[in-house]
């Protein structure tokens, strides 16, 4: 992948959705075969991190690599040069998967 030209501000995170499933016996199922809208992606950019009440920047705990779960509904939906990237807070972000 090119150089990511999308820069988060505050506390967001840019996502790159998991487009296939992989069930436990390891039986792959693409995105096409479900009309769900994915709730795992990878982290490809993120934000400098909100200010708090105190005017100091609090950091994200999410870093670039990272697989995450979040909100099915949570997320913006953008398309940049034909690729999809979710765009959301790091508050709707619900887990790291190890």
């Amino acid at each position: 992948m090119a150089k990511l030209k999308l820069i988060p501000l505050a506390d967001r995170v840019v996502v790159t959705p998991v487009t296939e499933k992989k069930t436990l016996s390891g039986i792959i199922i693409p995105e096409t075969a479900s009309k769900e809208r994915p709730e795992r992606g990878t982290v490809v950019a993120v934000g400098k991190g909100k200010i708090g009440d105190d005017n100091k920047r609090i950091p994200l705990e999410v870093s670039v690599g990272d697989e995450v779960v979040f909100s099915k509904y949570g997320p913006e939906e953008i398309k940049v040069d034909g690729q999809d990237f979710y765009i959301l807070r790091e508050d709707q972000i619900l887990a790291i998967v190890k």
